[in-house]
Order: C-alpha cells, then sequence, then structure tokens
C-alpha cells in the first residue's frame, strides 16, 4: 500500500509527471491520421478526415458543490468548457455526447431533467447536434459529474495549436479573469457571503459571471481566426492565467513576459478574492482567452474584438525560452511568474 504522503493533491497532474506518462504509453503513430494527439498544453486532438480537419476533446465538471434541492448549471457548464479547447484549435464545434453520474442520496426526476434540458438548449444555442451519451445512478457519489465529448471540425489551413505561439507574438487576453472562479465562489459560500455582510445583488451579480460575462470564449476565438493568421489559443482553466501561460510556454518552448497592470480584473472579482486570500492568477478562470498572433497585427484584433463588445487588450509578449516566465509587476519589477497546476479554488472547499 502507498504511504499516504505519495498520494497526489486534488487538481491536474503535474506537468512533468503526466508528460513522463504520455510519453511512455499514450502513441498517436499506430494511426498516420493522427495530426495532434496527447500532449501538455494543447486543447484537443486533431485527426485527418480528408477535405477536413476532426476536433476531438472530453473534459469533466467535477467541482460543484451539491446539495439535495439545489442545482449548479451543470449542464450548461460542461457544454461550454469543452466548447472552449475546441474553439482554442480555431474549429467549429459540432457534435455532443456527454456521461452523467449520479449520487444515490439526492437525485430526483427534476434534476435529471434539469441537466437533459440545459445540455440540450445550451448545444442548440451553439449551433451543436447531441449525438448520445450515458446517464445513471452511481455508487460513493455525494454530487452529479458530467464529462463530456465534443466533436468540431476546422479547415487545414484554419487549425491552430497552443504550441504555435512564436518569439516576438504578442499575447492578447479577452474579457478578463478568474470569470469561473468568481461564479464558483459566489454559487458555493452564497450562505457564508451573506453572513460575512456583502449585498445579495452583489452576490447574485457575481454567480452570474457564468452568463455574464460569460464562460464562452466560442465568439471572439472564431472572429480572431476567421480575420488573422493566429499562432496559438488557449483557454485558461485549472490553474488559472499563470498555469495557461506556462502551457504555451512548454508546448511551444518559449518563454513569457506580460505585464500585471494590462491584465483585467472586474472589481467583484477583486473583492471575493481579498476576502478568502486567494491568488488571483492561480484561479480557475474559463472564460478568458488568450490568443498569440505577429505583434504588428495585435492592435486590429483588439480593435476588432472591442467592436464586437469584447474587451480585449496586450497583456504581454512570447519571448525566447531561455528568458523564462516572467511578470513585470506595477513597480516595475520583473519577477518569475510562479504557477501550479493545484488551483487555488480549492482552498474554499477546504
Amino acid at each position: 500500500m502507498s504511504n499516504p504522503s505519495e498520494f497526489f493533491p486534488t487538481g491536474k497532474i503535474k506537468s512533468k509527471i503526466l508528460s513522463q506518462l504520455l510519453n511512455k504509453y499514450c502513441s498517436s503513430k499506430i494511426d498516420d491520421r493522427v495530426i495532434l494527439g496527447s500532449e501538455i498544453g494543447e486543447d484537443a486532438a486533431v485527426i485527418d478526415m480528408g477535405d477536413k480537419y476532426l476536433v476531438a476533446k472530453t473534459d469533466p465538471i467535477t467541482f460543484l458543490d451539491y446539495k439535495p434541492g439545489i442545482y449548479n448549471n451543470i449542464g450548461f457548464w460542461v457544454v461550454n468548457v469543452n466548447v472552449n479547447d475546441v474553439a482554442c484549435c480555431g474549429a467549429i464545434p459540432k457534435w455532443f455526447q456527454t456521461t452523467i453520474l449520479l449520487p444515490e442520496k439526492g437525485t430526483t426526476e427534476e434534476l435529471i431533467e434539469k441537466t437533459f434540458k440545459e445540455i440540450h438548449e445550451t448545444c442548440k444555442n451553439l449551433g451543436i447536434s447531441v449525438v448520445g451519451g450515458h446517464t445513471e445512478i452511481t455508487v460513493g457519489l455525494d454530487k452529479p459529474m458530467a464529462i463530456g465529448c465534443l466533436m468540431g471540425e476546422v479547415e487545414k489551413d484554419k487549425l491552430v495549436k497552443t504550441s504555435g505561439a512564436k518569439v516576438g507574438d504578442a499575447i492578447i487576453l479577452t474579457k478578463g479573469i478568474v470569470i469561473e472562479g468568481t461564479s464558483i465562489i459566489a454559487t458555493e459560500k452564497e450562505r457564508e457571503l451573506l453572513e460575512r455582510g456583502l449585498d445579495k445583488q452583489f452576490i447574485e451579480r457575481c454567480k452570474q459571471f457564468i452568463y455574464d460575462p460569460g464562460i464562452s470564449v466560442l465568439k471572439e476565438a472564431i472572429l480572431a481566426n476567421q480575420n488573422f493568421k493566429i499562432h496559438s489559443m488557449h483557454d485558461p482553466t485549472e490553474g488559472g492565467i499563470a498555469t495557461a501561460l506556462a502551457e504555451i510556454s512548454i508546448a511551444s518552448d518559449t518563454g513569457v513576459l506580460i505585464e500585471r497592470e494590462k491584465i483585467n480584473i472586474f472589481p467583484e472579482s477583486e473583492e471575493l478574492f481579498k476576502l478568502y486570500n486567494l491568488n488571483i492568477l492561480n484561479t480557475i478562470t474559463s472564460g478568458s482567452l488568450l490568443i498569440c498572433l505577429d505583434e504588428k497585427d495585435s492592435e486590429d484584433l483588439v480593435n476588432l474584438l472591442q467592436e464586437n463588445n469584447i474587451n480585449a487588450n496586450v497583456i504581454g509578449i512570447i519571448v525566447p525560452k531561455d528568458k523564462g516566465l516572467k511578470i513585470k509587476e506595477k513597480n516595475n519589477e520583473i519577477l518569475l511568474l510562479e504557477y501550479s497546476e493545484i488551483d487555488e479554488i480549492i482552498k474554499i472547499f477546504q
């Protein structure tokens, strides 16, 4: 039996360990139609289907707290987190499947129907066909879990890889960070926040962050890829923007220099994160999109996004690998950009 001290913590497996496992066991060379398989930092698999590439992604929703009678938008969430990763490859999402695992206690017909309805309505609004899945009540669970599998397609000359970032590229951030994290905190800690004296309308606003400004990056990904030569796109999730930038760096064999004051943080997010003393750069942040492209095109892309009501700005540049991962603080001091696969949001559940 393993010593408890050897057990892994909650969150992503460390990149070094995952890389070793992928190299040892996950071969994509069996079928030469596999253009992109399992690689650190890449958002989805890419398969050559003839005139187009098929892009395939699977991602779960497992972190949402659950109390009988309280519904936490799991259907909306599981569709969108998969859509984001397919969109980051430049693809249009087309076909969705999901496995829904429900707890023995607290599962009602209403919960099941709401989950189905939310998945189907979210997919319908995004032009995605629901093509199957599996639903069961599972022994040992204390909350619902949903695992999505999404497929999309992309023209071959429009495929975008995380590894495509190039030295000198501008790094654009859309919307702002911790959109997802803000909603999770407000949803899971609503009663505690009320007890601390926060206004109910403020809390409700934070809960609604998943819808406005929203956790989907599909619109900005399509706008960017249809109008510019995009070198890399990445959707920051667990570990926040810092880990996402590290994943771009690892995948593209480059370094990164960003400026803290250029990173947009919503006032509501700042208030909640100060309250719980969380590192805002290392917290789950679906809803933001990182886009790397030639610096000369960056201003035009920012303008296009803003014309389409998507906040965006340049937050840094891709630098040579030997420059490492760095962040320029507001006092102009340049420090190491620290990241961790263990997301800060875990602290609110401990």
